[in-house]
C-alpha cells in the first residue's frame, strides 16, 4: 500500500526479535500523538501498547519495527497525548510518517472490519505471505479496500480552475476532485466530475501523478487538462463557489503535502 522511501520499508511478518517498536494507535479517523511545547508527535513508549487492540504489522522504520492498532474504547490517555483528526497532522509531520498514518488508518480499519466473514460470520484468518484475511469455509480473500479517485487542474488562458468544497475554510480553493465509479476509466471519471461539479467541458487530460489520499483510504490520480466549453456554474451544496483564477493571485490553497497543491505549484512554476 506504500512505496519504500529511504527509512521505511513495508512487510508483512513482523522480526522476531522486537525492539523499541513503534506504534500507531487510532480511533476512526483520528491519531493519537503525544503533544508538548506546542507541537505534536507520534508516541513512542513502550508502555502504550497496554492501550492497544489487536495489532497490524506495517513494516521496518530504520531498526525499529512498526505496528498499528486501535486504540482500547476504555483506555485513560496519559497526560500529554490527545486524539487529533488525521487532517490535522498533514503539515506537522514528515512524509514518512504521514505515510505510516495513512497505512494504520486504513489496515486497523480493514482488520476490524474483516475479521468475521460476511458470508458466514466465521472468524477469518491471516493469508501468510499476503496482505489479506481469508474464510477457512468460504474461501473468500478479504484484502484492504483501496477507492480510486481522480482530481483535475484545467487550464484556460493561464488561468486555473479552482473550486471551494462547502466543507472547506471560507477563502480556501482547491482542484476539482471525486471518486470513480464502477464501469468507469479514469479519463471518463476526470471529465464527469468536472461536469458534475464546475459544469464545464475538458480536454487533453494528460496524467500527473497519484498519491495515496486522505491517509491511506483512497488514491488520487491527478491529471492536468484543458478547457473545453461550458459556463462555471456550481450546485451550492457540495461545491460553494468555483472560478477562474490567475496565476498571480491565487487564493487560499490546500496544504503543500496535498497533491492537489503539488500539481498546483508545478504548474505555476513551469509558466
Amino acid at each position: 500500500m506504500v512505496v519504500s522511501t529511504a527509512d521505511f520499508i513495508p512487510g508483512l511478518t513482523p522480526p522476531a526479535q522486537l525492539e523499541q517498536p513503534l506504534l500507531v494507535l487510532v480511533r476512526g479517523v483520528e491519531v493519537l500523538v503525544e503533544t508538548g511545547d506546542g507541537e505534536f508527535r507520534l508516541p513512542e513508549r513502550p508502555e502504550m501498547a497496554t492501550l492497544a487492540g489487536p495489532q497490524v504489522y506495517l513494516g521496518q522504520l530504520g531498526e525499529r519495527p512498526c505496528f498499528a492498532a486501535p486504540l482500547l474504547g476504555d483506555a485513560k490517555l496519559p497526560a500529554d497525548f490527545r486524539l487529533l483528526l488525521a487532517r490535522q497532522l498533514a503539515s506537522g509531520l514528515d512524509a514518512t510518517r504521514a505515510s505510516l498514518v495513512g497505512q494504520a488508518l486504513a489496515l486497523v480499519e480493514w482488520d476490524n472490519l474483516h475479521r468475521y466473514c460476511g458470508g458466514c460470520a466465521l472468524p477469518t484468518e491471516l493469508v501468510p505471505g499476503e496482505r489479506a484475511r481469508r474464510c477457512p469455509r468460504c474461501g473468500v480473500v478479504f484484502y484492504p479496500r483501496i477507492s480510486p479517485a481522480v482530481i483535475v487542474l484545467v487550464e484556460r488562458n493561464q488561468q486555473i480552475l479552482l473550486a471551494r468544497n462547502a466543507n472547506f475554510p471560507a477563502g480556501r480553493f482547491s482542484l476539482v476532485a471525486g471518486f470513480v465509479e464502477p464501469g468507469e476509466s479514469l479519463e471518463q471519471a476526470a471529465a464527469r466530475e468536472v461536469r458534475e461539479e464546475v459544469g464545464i467541458e475538458i480536454s487533453d487530460l494528460q496524467y500527473y501523478g497519484s498519491q495515496p489520499w486522505p491517509f491511506g483510504r483512497s488514491l488520487m490520480i491527478g491529471f492536468y487538462a484543458r478547457y473545453a466549453g461550458g459556463d462555471v456554474r456550481v450546485d451550492g451544496v457540495e461545491i460553494a463557489e468555483a472560478g477562474w483564477f490567475s496565476l498571480d493571485r491565487l487564493p487560499d490553497l490546500p496544504a503543500p503535502i496535498s497533491i492537489a497543491r503539488k500539481m498546483i505549484d508545478r504548474f505555476v512554476a513551469e509558466r
